[in-house]
């Protein structure tokens, strides 16, 4: 039974991130990169605090330093990095690069946490890191008017990323998940009040273009940011992290789905980058 939970959770979970990405490209038609990445924290933590303040009393206080840690790792960097991404790469490109996640998981889980590493998933790594290289360089020679410079932002992200699960498995397994996420964003609350603060958006927030794209990352901070790191957490303390993190597989096919509901266009070179990506972390997350 828990096989199976996992598994739905997974699945259900890449539907969620792979829909995050286009609900990134709305909300910067009206929004900068910063207001995004603020909003987007402001209202998961709106959300999280109604659904869980209750969970906060279940945090030990030694483990606090552990919540502020995972919650800027794993959250406050990738938000931002992310959003000034998607101002010169596709949503889709984006999905594709966040699939080396698992990658670098298995990268910091073996040199910082001990986790084992055997010859097949280093090929993997290998293979991963090519496709890397493929798809950012030729998508800096079909979109020559874009800086493909920032997709190395997704990939720092996707560091990020798997530090975070590293550190909650190592860390927090003990910690129920809606006690991690809930505290994780009202670590991250009073930061991102004062970014938000730093930006034009009160001045701006009349506007129907702002307002429609507010709308977006309401629901990418509520759906996209605070349900799906419950299940996240959930996900990686039922299973491993690598397991987790190959969620990741899945996100790009639903985020190229939307990219081509949305005319976004990829070359060849581009897909073949995806694939070797795709192939790469399939050999690393293979036990």
């Amino acid at each position: 039974m828990t096989k199976q939970i996992k598994w739905i959770l997974l699945i259900g979970l890449s539907l969620i991130w792979g829909s995050s990405f286009i609900l990134i490209k709305r909300g910067l038609v009206g929004l900068t990169p910063f207001q995004l990445g603020a909003l987007r924290m402001l209202f998961a933590a709106a959300f999280l605090l109604i659904v869980g303040f209750r969970s906060l009393t279940k945090i030990p206080s030694h483990k606090w330093k552990y919540i502020a840690l995972t919650a800027f790792v794993g959250t406050f960097m990738p938000v931002f990095l992310f959003s000034f991404a998607q101002t010169e790469v596709s949503s889709a490109t984006s999905a594709i690069l966040n699939s080396l996640t698992p990658l670098n998981t298995l990268l910091l889980g073996a040199f910082l946490f001990g986790l084992e590493f055997q010859r097949r998933q280093f090929f993997g790594v290998i293979i991963g890191l090519i496709g890397c290289v493929v798809l950012i360089y030729s998508g800096a020679k079909s979109n020559p008017n874009q800086n493909y410079y920032f997709a190395i932002l997704v990939v720092i992200a996707a560091v990020c990323y798997a530090m975070n699960v590293n550190l909650i498995k190592k860390y927090l397994s003990d910690v129920n998940s809606l006690s991690i996420t809930t505290g994780n964003f009202v670590v991250l609350m009073i930061p991102a009040i004062i970014v938000l603060s730093c930006t034009d958006f009160f001045q701006v927030m009349g506007e129907a273009q702002v307002q429609e794209s507010a709308m977006y990352v309401a629901i990418l901070g509520i759906l996209g940011t605070g349900i799906a790191n419950i299940v996240f957490f959930r996900l990686i303390q039922m299973s491993s992290p690598i397991f987790a993190s190959s969620v990741t597989y899945l996100i790009p096919v639903v985020a190229f789905v939307w990219g081509i509901l949305d005319n976004e266009k990829m070359e060849l070179f581009q897909i073949v980058g995806a694939l070797i990506i795709l192939i790469g972390v399939y050999f690393s997350a293979r036990k």
